[in-house]
């Protein structure tokens, strides 16, 4: 990789002011100073530092965000804040973007990254990953209900879903749910409940396979991902 590259992926700034660190001399590889751009490093074997402190290089970056109900899951948007937006710089540099979509009112568990493998087989409905959302619900849900929704309901486009496996929690005008899909069609949620004739009023997704949303976190806050969550979507994502 050209270190102005490595550089400015890291944060270092821009490949123009990158290309004025590099001149200044506070650059070097292996100890020595580097002042050409265009030099070639290997990330895994160089030392890289940069005042003499040393440049840490990674790839990709893997972040749960609780995400909170009035941000886009986009990347950018000429309207609205979006869930890139709210993240720090040194996060923002590598390119992250959302992994699949929450609806702008929807809050919760989201990844965000910038490998685009991992995100896609994430959100392939090949691997057939749950994911489970907690909702508030305007109307009686009863047994009924859980049993359409284990055979399959038909949306208002007549496409019949996938099972799903619907919790009841409390069951009363309003009532409260836990329901886990394994696909992620548009306001699939709340098309699901309108298929029963009820209405969802809140919703939150709270886990996606047994990657659970971090406690901890409040809405609008992110962490990194851990190496053993890391390593967890890795091993459920693995290619058949």
């Amino acid at each position: 990789m050209r270190i102005d590259k490595l550089l400015a992926n890291m944060g270092y700034g821009t490949r123009k002011e990158v290309k004025g660190l590099l001149r200044s001399g506070n650059v070097r590889v292996n100890g020595q100073p580097e002042k050409n751009g265009k030099t070639h490093v290997n990330p895994e074997d160089d030392s890289v530092t940069v005042m003499n402190e040393e440049v840490n290089y990674r790839e990709h970056i893997y972040l749960m965000l609780n995400k909170p109900g009035d941000l886009i899951s986009a990347t950018e948007d000429a309207h609205d804040m979006t869930v890139i937006d709210i993240l720090q710089p040194e996060d923002q540099v590598f390119s992250p973007f959302p992994v699949g979509r929450l609806d702008k009112d929807t809050e919760g568990l989201l990844l965000i990254t910038n490998d685009g493998q991992l995100a896609h087989r994430l959100t392939t409905p090949k691997k057939d990953i749950g994911k489970t959302y907690y909702a508030v619900i305007e109307g009686v849900v009863t047994e009924e209900d859980v049993t359409k929704f284990k055979q399959g309901v038909t949306l208002d486009d007549s496409y019949v879903t996938k099972s799903a496996d619907l919790n009841i929690l409390q069951s009363d005008h309003v009532s409260e749910i836990e329901l886990t899909i394994t696909e992620g069609k548009f306001h699939q949620v709340k098309r699901m409940f309108e298929a029963v004739n009820k209405e969802v009023t809140y919703l939150k997704r709270m886990q996606m396979g047994s990657l659970k949303l971090d406690p901890e976190l409040e809405l609008g806050e992110y962490r990194e991902l851990t190496d053993e969550e890391i390593e967890y979507l890795m091993t459920i994502t693995k290619m058949d």
